[in-house]
């Protein structure tokens, strides 16, 4: 077996054979434990670089293992699963550091990190499918090995959170069963194929039948990507603790969504055959829209810090499914590339929650006042993410609304400037009060006694993540001409998968 063949399987292998070592662990195996998660998100992490250089050359990463007539366990890791993979590991290696630090001395950590390693497992699974039946099971198997992160607390309101969770998305995977079990009738394949979905050769005696199966896997997976009005899951899910909630919102859970949507729309329908043939490119574009907009109108009047940013990610997921829908290269681009930026910042702004929360004991926004002078490299880091979200340039955020804008004009599809131009206000109507409050308001006559004390605002491992995260969403922004930033990456996708 060459190496195009075998290092799939060895990125998909290697976390589910941590997850079950670590279950087996004693609780007071600290150093063990905490070495091997590392020593395995940086192994996966280098065995990612090297695939995404060869990507880039022109290689693809290939393997499959036959399971039963038809249904193959495939994995290829061409230029559009890799922007997800490089992604997820990059973020997984933060994520990992920061929930060591924010874990330190409670219970159930093996629990925690054996169901981390199974989500990191899962994710790349998505992320390497080449079919939807691969695509299915790890996009399930992500399902329920998450559950256990949210429940992990274990009081009644995390267990009914985690209830919430499994209703909407079993229910959302089993539509996507019964879509992809649909088609497979019709065409005999459920292979992915870029540039042409196999749908064009059924001809227009099948168009009905392609659109009902287009809203059966949208809908199963919009259920994960939030969309309206599947979305009411994740701001119940965060009662868990924050390295889940980033889980949820930057890494795995509604990036599996909207990236299964990117699929369904370029490697199985061919969007210009979903635009123009079946017009259902359309609709998804208000649905996003409507999303953008009724996410950020609910975060404006969130007081809990954690549940203004669910919203937030309610709101600024669906840029990425506006991009896609909008069915041209410019907003294809704009929707890719936020993929990566929006996953940047909203992983920084929940580390930052979780510093306010684990270290000072802070949840709620108007308990945020003065906070940057106690925790000023927190809260700088948060401040960047925020202005990026808002589209300030020259970080992250700019970039992707100004392909989004830019895709719009191009598919003559004006009323998109009238959403991003709301967004835009909105987002800073819920994001400026608090800069404001954390950097110019007076701090309370008396601090809250450190939950964590220590001579600097935080722990080393609660403070690295997030000012590396923000400094990545400045970097992605400034840099973006370069050749190794996301949005080349995502011109590269583009040019070489889907419009040549």
């Amino acid at each position: 077996m060459s190496m195009q063949s075998w290092l799939p399987l060895l990125i998909l292998a290697g976390p589910l054979t941590l997850g079950l070592i670590i279950f087996m662990l004693p609780e007071n195996s600290v150093r063990t434990r905490t070495t091997l998660n590392l020593l395995a998100a940086l192994i996966k992490l280098g065995m990612v670089g090297w695939m995404i250089w060869h990507v880039y050359r022109g290689q693809h990463f290939e393997s499959r293992i036959v399971l039963m007539s038809d249904f193959d366990l495939a994995m290829q890791v061409g230029p559009l699963s890799v922007l997800f993979l490089g992604l997820s590991s990059v973020l997984w290696l933060a994520t990992t550091i920061y929930a060591v630090g924010y874990l330190e001395g409670s219970p159930h950590r093996s629990r925690f990190f054996g169901f981390f390693s199974l989500c990191v497992a899962a994710t790349a699974g998505v992320a390497m499918a080449s079919n939807l039946f691969t695509f299915l099971l790890f996009y399930e198997l992500l399902t329920l090995a998450t559950y256990p992160l949210i429940v992990h607390r274990g009081t009644d309101i995390a267990r009914r959170a985690g209830q919430t969770y499994l209703v909407y998305t079993i229910g959302g995977g089993t539509l996507l069963l019964a879509g992809t079990v649909w088609l497979y009738t019709l065409t005999g394949t459920l292979e992915f194929a870029p540039q042409g979905g196999f749908v064009r050769t059924l001809g227009q005696a099948h168009h009905a039948d392609l659109t009902a199966i287009f809203m059966l896997l949208i809908v199963g997976l919009g259920v994960k990507a939030a969309l309206v009005p599947l979305h009411s899951w994740l701001p119940q899910a965060m009662v868990a603790p924050a390295p889940v909630s980033a889980l949820l919102h930057a890494v795995a859970v509604v990036k599996a969504g909207v990236f299964g949507i990117v699929r369904v729309l370029y490697d199985v329908f061919d969007i210009e055959f979903a635009a123009q043939e079946l017009g259902v490119t359309t609709p998804l574009a208000i649905i996003a829209a409507v999303t953008i907009l009724y996410g950020s109108l609910r975060a404006l009047f969130q007081d809990d810090l954690k549940r203004r940013l669910a919203f937030s990610t309610v709101s600024q997921v669906s840029y990425i499914t506006l991009g896609i829908a909008l069915a041209g290269p410019l907003a294809a681009i704009g929707g890719l590339v936020h993929l990566v930026h929006q996953g940047l910042m909203k992983i920084t702004l929940f580390f930052c929650a979780g510093n306010l929360a684990e270290t000072l004991g802070i949840h709620k926004i108007s308990e945020m006042k003065g906070v940057g002078q106690r925790m000023p490299f927190t809260m700088a880091a948060f401040t960047l993410a925020a202005l990026g979200m808002i589209g300030m340039p020259p970080i992250a955020g700019f970039i992707s609304k100004w392909y989004l804008g830019l895709g719009a004009l191009q598919m003559e599809q004006n009323w998109v400037i009238w959403i991003l131009i709301a967004s835009t206000l909105l987002n800073a109507a819920y994001f400026l009060p608090i800069i404001y409050a954390v950097w110019f308001c007076d701090p309370p006559a008396s601090w809250p006694v450190m939950r964590k004390p220590t001579h600097q605002e935080t722990t080393w491992a609660l403070l690295l993540p997030p000012v590396a995260t923000a400094l990545l969403s400045l970097t992605a922004g400034m840099l973006a001409a370069l050749s190794f930033s996301p949005l080349e990456w995502a011109l590269f996708i583009i040019h070489s998968q889907f419009w040549r």
